[in-house]
């Protein structure tokens, strides 16, 4: 997100949030444990390029990991106009049932993650969210998609953070149970 808290400019733009390969080699290490990746329809559209990125064979070695990752975990769309989803491994679900998830969540073996901040909201709000993993992007948009919702209060731990060469900051935060 950028420091001003919106993960993609007015006009839709998020090429400034583009990570490095320091930063996405901690994302791949993060990515790792996931099993499932739930999505918003926006989000997977955005994601999906890992299904298949072009010339993998001749691309880093970040990348290629970060593709292995992404073929390697289920992933759950939720969208009301996705026909059908164009990669393996993935479901699309017309609604968001939190009862739904906090059994996929319950039965999972693997991390399960929300992507897109109105899913990553609608997941807020049920109380379905146990941890946060924030990147600040050194750069201020003035405004488009915010990152965190409003209307919602969560007491949050800071479990740790991390600064990155190029400026970025990522952020691990708990849920605080009350």
């Amino acid at each position: 997100m950028s420091l001003d808290g919106y993960v993609a400019d007015e006009r839709g733009n998020f090429d400034w949030a583009a990570p490095d390969e320091e930063v996405h080699r901690f994302v791949n290490d993060l990515s790792r444990p996931i099993g499932t990746f739930l999505l918003g329809r926006r989000m997977y559209e955005t994601l999906r390029y890992w299904e298949d990125p072009p010339g993998l064979d001749s691309q880093p070695s970040v990348i290629q990991d970060f593709t292995a990752i992404w073929r390697g975990a289920d992933k759950v769309v939720y969208s009301r106009t996705l026909e059908r989803a164009s990669t393996a491994r993935t479901r699309v679900e017309r609604d968001f049932d939190p009862e739904q998830v906090r059994g996929m969540k319950a039965a999972a073996k693997q991390d399960v993650s929300v992507g897109g901040p109105h899913l990553a909201a609608e997941a807020m709000r049920a109380g379905l969210v146990d941890e946060f993993h924030l990147f600040v992007v050194p750069v201020i948009v003035g405004g488009g998609n915010r990152a965190l919702p409003d209307g919602v209060l969560l007491e949050l731990e800071l479990v740790d953070e991390r600064r990155f060469t190029g400026g970025a900051l990522h952020l691990h935060y708990r849920t605080r149970v009350t």
